[in-house]
């Protein structure tokens, strides 16, 4: 069975053909699809080998058994947000970069909203091509293939071009492929749960440390599991071409579980394995716990999963990159940034000391700015009540309703900015311990005051900043001018208002 394009499906939007679409409006007649087939994008992207190893570093942090569940479990709960976020899509047919414009304001969403974006993108490309490319240099090694001086970076080659080919696809395509390629890895994981729940020392135990250093382990590792859902502010791209009508409820459910189940269940398997080997470096201390043939299936799947999960990464950031004003297509785009993607994942597998220990401090640094940027990107959908005139967003010129103040919204820039700067100086990390967390005992809290903070603020000040405070001008207000509707109230057949500019 091949995957074909559902019925319905527009021309700029068709399996096997590149997507033509960019940051720009979906209108009406283009909107196709349901909700349930964001289950599937969501859990090939996450049925990955990056939560076995946040799993396993929760164990070499020191955290006894019983706890590193419990954080794994709380940490993903930030899921929900994402699910929260997807709605958005098809209220304004348009992707999340796009309607941070209305939080952000057209200028100051190419630093809060494209910028940020491109580096998170990015980073998270490097992970996993970086991951990807171990797995396959060690797999050809198992299968006695040797590699001549630099081949390694030939490796590296091949592994950029398969992350990032189905990105350039785009939407159609990765609808069509996720349910595949869910299933593929779903096996391998099930497989290999068997091995090691067989192999699991259910009596491990951790030296004990004094109350301090311990809930300092605690909130460590909360921020660390944390990052990855945090860093999802991406949910309106596969939901964007949904009817404007679909379920708020069906999106956001179909959304979040596809992500936290995997998560959940891949992320509690890597802190039991931990139990019985070291999680230093699973790739190669998983053949202690797993018979000789399941070595390889392991290693292959850990390319696969690195490589779907870069298909959703590189989809978005080419987005990003559009909205910095690059004036190509997304396709060419997402080629570019996977090229500067797997040149710096070179550098890092091969040219630094330690990836793991890269990998962990970034990782427990970058939910210092994904926490407070999808923070307010939540609030703002309550706020405006998920009202987006995708139209209006697409506005980039003073003339738009999303320019605000010299193209700033004041209240997500300095949402943005006060929240991220107390994050960092609450963070605790390998590599840098902020002078909250150094007062607190060492207590990491950047994952919980980022994001309530970041949220907190945004509402207050959009609702006393200009055009906001001015409740007539609120988006949904009985006295708002109703110069501009929503393909979400159109199909509602009910009035809405367009935004006024300050």
């Amino acid at each position: 069975m091949t995957p074909t394009t559902p019925p319905g499906a527009p021309a700029a939007d068709r399996v096997g053909h590149v997507e033509t679409h960019g940051i720009e409006h979906i209108p009406a007649s283009e909107r196709h699809g349901r909700p349930s087939g964001l289950f599937w994008v969501w859990m090939s992207a996450n049925v990955g080998y990056l939560y076995f190893v946040v799993g396993g570093v929760l164990v070499l942090l020191g955290l006894p058994l019983w706890q590193a569940l419990v954080i794994t479990v709380v940490g993903n709960l930030w899921w929900a947000l994402v699910g929260w976020l997807a709605v958005s899509g098809p209220a304004a047919g348009a992707p999340s970069v796009t309607i941070m414009r209305a939080m952000f304001g057209i200028r100051g969403n190419k630093v809060f909203g494209a910028g940020l974006g491109v580096a998170i993108g990015i980073f998270y490309e490097i992970i996993n091509v970086a991951f990807a490319t171990l797995a396959a240099i060690a797999l050809l090694a198992h299968f006695g293939i040797g590699l001549p001086p630099g081949g390694e970076w030939a490796v590296l080659a091949v592994v950029g071009i398969l992350s990032f080919i189905i990105g350039v696809y785009g939407h159609a395509t990765i609808l069509a492929l996720a349910p595949w390629f869910s299933a593929a890895l779903a096996v391998v994981f099930v497989v290999l749960a068997g091995f090691v729940l067989g192999a699991a020392d259910w009596s491990y135990e951790v030296a004990p440390l004094p109350v301090a250093d311990h809930w300092a382990l605690v909130m460590l590792g909360f921020a660390i599991v944390a990052s990855s859902p945090l860093s999802w502010g991406t949910g309106a791209d596969y939901a964007r071409y949904l009817p404007a009508d679909v379920s708020k409820r069906k999106v956001a459910w179909y959304t979040a579980l596809g992500g936290f189940i995997p998560a959940v269940l891949i992320g509690a398997l890597g802190v039991v394995a931990g139990t019985a080997i070291d999680m230093t470096d699973p790739q190669l201390t998983i053949g202690e716990i797993v018979p000789a043939w399941f070595t390889p299936v392991f290693l292959g799947m850990i390319v696969l999963s690195s490589i779907t999960n870069n298909v959703l990464v590189a989809y978005s950031t080419g987005f990003y990159a559009q909205a910095l004003g690059a004036r190509i297509s997304r396709a060419a785009v997402t080629v570019v940034t996977g090229v500067v993607a797997t040149a710096a994942a070179g550098w890092v597998l091969f040219l630094t000391p330690s990836f793991l220990d890269a990998l962990s401090a970034s990782l427990e640094l970058s939910v210092t700015v994904f926490g407070p940027l999808v923070s307010i990107y939540a609030v703002d959908i309550v706020l405006r009540r998920n009202r987006y005139d995708g139209r209006s967003l697409d506005d980039t010129t003073p003339a738009s309703p999303f320019w605000y103040r010299g193209g700033v919204f004041p209240a997500g820039v300095v949402a943005m900015v006060v929240a991220v700067v107390v994050a960092v100086l609450s963070a605790n990390t390998t590599l840098y311990v902020g002078p909250i967390s150094g007062a607190l005992g060492g207590a990491d809290l950047s994952a919980i005051v980022g994001p309530v903070l970041g949220g907190g603020l945004y509402a207050l000040l959009w609702l006393t900043t200009t055009p906001y405070r001015d409740p007539a001008r609120r988006p949904g207000a009985a006295s708002a001018h109703p110069a501009a509707e929503t393909e979400t109230d159109a199909a509602a057949s009910a009035p809405t208002t367009q935004e006024v500019p300050a």
